[in-house]
C-alpha cells in the first residue's frame, strides 16, 4: 500500500471530500492541518509546486494535487493503482 499524505485545515469542504474518499477506499493517510501554522503552511506549498490551496495530497512521496485532483483519477482509474490497491 502506498504513503498518503494530506495536508489539510479543519473547515475546508474539498479537505474533507478527499479524506472520504480515501477512506471509502480503505485508505490510510498521515494529515498535517496547516491552519494555524504558517511554516507548515509555506513547507506545503513549497513542497506542492507553489500552490496554497488545500487539500495538497502526495502519494509516495508525488504530489497529485487536491481534492478534483484525485477524484479525477479515480473516476480515471488510475487512482487505484498509485495506492497499490488490487485491481
Amino acid at each position: 500500500m502506498a504513503k498518503v499524505e494530506i495536508y489539510t485545515t479543519p473547515t475546508c469542504p474539498y479537505c474533507m471530500a478527499a479524506k472520504a474518499l480515501l477512506r471509502k477506499k480503505g485508505v490510510a493517510y498521515e494529515e498535517t492541518d496547516v491552519s494555524r501554522d504558517p511554516d507548515l503552511r509555506m513547507a506545503m506549498t513549497q513542497r506542492a509546486g507553489g500552490r496554497r490551496s488545500v487539500p495538497q495530497i502526495f502519494i509516495d512521496g508525488q504530489s497529485v494535487g487536491g481534492s478534483d485532483d484525485i477524484h479525477a483519477l479515480d473516476a480515471q482509474g488510475k487512482l487505484d493503482g498509485l495506492l497499490g490497491l488490487p485491481a
